[in-house]
């Protein structure tokens, strides 16, 4: 993995360096757009090394760097600068203010300016964090401060043949830069990854999950943001099953598929019956879109970052609280998740439909 340190070293670098105006700078193109079943083919990865894929991955956070949909990210429209023309909706840079100032409102955290919430929310990395040795998994370290905030990434999908899940692994490393959240404090799972994704992942000094935990993760009493990109919605719900007490969800923060989406695609009855806790915590969610530009249509599409009030949680009735079977989807037809192997269940699909 010579190759892969190489590569991450010029990431590093990069990170230092000016930026160039993006109406200066070429576009670049990948052959074929890598189309989504690429991603899908592991033959397809047999032409890349480690090397490639990270200098693919500098190249995609390069980009959104340059673009319409960072630059509403880092404030357009909340310090009198225009929005861009292709950009609608606010800021991500205010969703994510918004979001932070109520989260740490219900945590009782000192409530300021964007970069002082996230100081507070942040955890102090280690000097030489990233450089992380090639192939190795990094050990969570214990770390002090006003809160820790973690972060969990499932189904982001196979990032080293499809251009929109190398997109949204670039942005996933990019929003752990902006809200300070070091890399050995963010897990990351997808039942399709390959060896050597695993082994890029492991460069860029992630945590690589070895088992699939089908969403069922506890948050075990620290604010947790859960990053889920066009997943399935039984993920949803199992991570909502497994936090289901009003104190783990006011802990947790959602940047994933919009709930509002799902409760005007799905039948009430459907998701009542396949998806009760997405279909129970509605009323108890706050909820923001992202920004939508024309370039990433595709990779940022029905996104919004969702959280738990604890005074809209307080609010739903006892009965709510009451029922906490865990989910089976027997009898669901087209369930957009792949169940752990240790499970007879061979109906199961995609966990990361793009």
């Amino acid at each position: 993995m010579a190759a892969a340190a190489a590569a991450l070293e010029a990431w590093q670098a990069a990170s230092r360096r000016g930026r160039r105006s993006a109406a200066m700078r070429p576009r670049r193109r990948e052959a074929a757009a890598a189309p989504a079943a690429a991603a899908r083919d592991p033959g397809a990865q047999d032409e890349v090394d480690g090397g490639d894929v990270l200098r693919r991955i500098q190249e995609a956070r390069e980009d959104l760097l340059l673009s319409d949909f960072w630059s509403s990210a880092l404030g357009f429209g909340s310090q009198g600068q225009s929005m861009p023309s292709d950009c609608t909706g606010p800021a991500l840079s205010e969703t994510i203010n918004r979001c932070l100032r109520k989260y740490l409102e219900q945590l009782k955290a000192p409530v300021g300016p964007l970069s002082e919430a996230l100081g507070n929310l942040h955890l102090d990395s280690s000097p030489g964090e990233s450089d992380v040795a090639p192939g190795s998994v990094p050990e969570e370290t214990p770390v002090t401060g006003s809160c820790r905030l973690k972060c969990v990434c499932y189904g982001v999908g196979n990032f080293a043949t499809c251009i929109i899940a190398r997109n949204q692994l670039a942005f996933l490393l990019l929003f752990l830069e902006k809200c300070q959240i070091p890399r050995s404090h963010c897990w990351v799972y997808d039942p399709l990854f390959s060896q050597l994704e695993i082994a890029v992942l492991s460069t860029l000094g992630v945590v690589v999950l070895s088992e699939n935990e089908e969403g069922k993760r506890s948050v075990y009493g620290e604010p947790t943001v859960f990053y889920m990109l066009h997943c399935g919605t039984a993920l949803y719900n199992n991570l909502l099953w497994r936090n289901w007490s009003i104190d783990a969800l006011s802990k947790m923060v959602i940047v994933g598929n919009s709930f509002r989406g799902l409760e005007e695609r799905l039948l009430t009855r459907i998701l009542q019956k396949h998806y009760p806790y997405v279909a129970k915590v509605l009323k108890g969610r706050e909820e923001l879109a992202f920004p939508q530009t024309s370039q990433y249509t595709d990779v940022f599409n029905d996104t919004s970052v969702h959280w738990f009030p604890v005074q809209k949680l307080t609010q739903l009735s006892t009965d709510t609280w009451a029922f906490r079977e865990e989910p089976d989807y027997q009898d669901c037809e087209g369930l957009e998740i792949i169940r752990n192997k240790t499970e007879e269940d061979p109906s199961a699909t995609d966990l990361n439909p793009l």
